[in-house]
């Protein structure tokens, strides 16, 4: 089996601890979807995080695709991390309402 080839760094415009928090999001998920850990509370304590920003955090991979990539791209008007890590709705249609200004 041949060892993985790199992939390129991908540039992105986005706020830099916003982008932080993303790929942090998405990793932990995936450790989770993997079998990992067993919980969040399991995840965090190894992580050492507290459970309710890990929870927080994980929130962020229930975020509609183009929310995402508006925060990747620091595409105006999309959403920062303090606004993202309050509770929001899982229906993309309601958070692209809610988290997406307009104009």
């Amino acid at each position: 089996m041949s060892p993985a080839v790199p992939r390129p760094a991908t540039q992105t415009h986005g706020d830099p601890a916003l982008v932080k928090a993303l790929a942090r999001a998405f990793r932990y998920q995936r450790m989770l979807d993997d079998g990992q850990y067993a919980s969040i509370t399991e995840m965090a304590k190894a992580e050492k995080l507290d459970r309710g920003y890990m929870g927080r955090l994980l929130q962020l991979t229930l975020l509609a695709p183009n929310i995402v990539e508006a925060a990747l791209n620091g595409s105006a008007p999309g959403p920062d991390l303090p606004r993202l890590m309050d509770p929001f709705t899982i229906e993309w249609r309601e958070q692209r309402a809610a988290l997406l200004r307009t104009s």
